[in-house]
């Protein structure tokens, strides 16, 4: 997949900051992982109010 494309599914301004990504090997990508933590929030399910299943019934 040419570099270009990439970038522009990433939404990078350039394909440089493209080109980091893509030389990342799984060791640098373990290495960022692992200094990650959870985030301390709770997902809730997304519900759609009666106003908007009203407008998505009319498409």
């Amino acid at each position: 997949m040419p570099f270009n494309v990439i970038a522009l599914w990433l939404g990078h301004e350039s394909t440089n900051t493209t080109h980091r990504y893509v030389e990342a090997n799984l060791e640098m990508k373990e290495k960022a992982l692992a200094r990650l933590e959870a985030p301390d929030i709770k997902l809730k399910r997304f519900r759609a109010g009666d106003e908007l299943m009203r407008f998505l019934q009319t498409l």
